[in-house]
């Protein structure tokens, strides 16, 4: 039988051995349990940081995030839209999970790309948001729409965005579900050969090492020969296929995996 823990990856268990979240009782050992707080992002973009400080996820505007512990300014929690836990500031966050109305559909207005809001706010026109409910039919033409964007490891906006950001926000756009994760992204939709690949496949080629945070490489099928990625030192960009697999499988990658949606 499956345990429902199995379900999770450990980082994304809200749980430490000093404190867990109430649904985790039974379940994993902790000194304690309790309740989580909901919370959600006021901040255009806030950054989720682990323990050691280093970015690994980021909440954009109207985002939900679920605080178990607070501490030195910031709030231990998780991002209910992808699952990451993490730290964030406190003062970029505040009570309560609106209900969304509308999300942001214009790469160039006041707030990213799919940040959540109630009501049109101010520096956001009309023609910038898209109800709740209505959404991109294309995921390339969303990352084309982000081509020059900077790369940056753990962002996931249209202000900046790390590969499976970029792919996640694509995702996001058109209302399927997003993984953070290079080797979550690796699972969704139907497996695919390389010779069947098609405009709005899914590449993923999975980390040599086993990286809890950075689980591989992520990107967009553009047609039968080039993709769509974030990659440092370039931002985001269109390359041949060919020349992204040999560069990462000199670098340790596993063989590309192709998905389809």
């Amino acid at each position: 039988m499956t345990d429902v823990l199995d379900l999770l990856p450990p980082g994304d268990r809200l749980a430490r051995l000093d404190l867990a979240e109430q649904a985790l009782e039974g379940l994993v050992r902790a000194d304690a349990y309790r309740a989580t707080e909901a919370m959600h992002c006021r901040a255009a973009v806030a950054d989720i940081f682990s323990d050691a400080d280093g970015r690994v996820d980021q909440l954009l505007h109207g985002e939900i995030f679920d605080v178990l512990d607070r501490a030195n300014g910031r709030a231990w929690g998780r991002a209910r839209r992808d699952g990451v836990v993490g730290w964030v500031v406190l003062d970029s966050l505040s009570s309560g999970a609106p209900l969304a109305a509308y999300r942001v559909a214009a790469i160039d207005a006041a707030l990213p790309l799919n940040s959540l809001v109630v009501e049109a706010a101010a520096g956001l026109d009309q023609a910038d948001l898209q109800p709740i409910g209505e959404f991109e039919a294309d995921l390339v033409a969303v990352a084309e729409r982000l081509l020059g964007r900077p790369h940056e490891l753990g962002a996931r906006s249209s202000i900046s965005t790390d590969c499976s950001g970029l792919v996640q926000q694509a995702l996001l756009a058109c209302g399927l579900p997003g993984p953070r994760r290079s080797d979550a992204q690796a699972q969704i939709g139907q497996a695919i050969s390389a010779a069947d690949i098609e405009r709005g496949d899914i590449v993923v080629w999975l980390a040599p090492n086993g990286d809890q945070d950075w689980t591989g490489h992520s990107a967009l099928v553009l047609d039968g020969e080039r993709i769509i990625h974030a990659t440092g030192g370039k931002g985001v960009v269109i390359e041949p296929l060919a020349e992204v697999e040999a560069r990462l499988i000199a670098d340790g990658f596993a063989a590309a995996v192709f998905r389809r949606l």
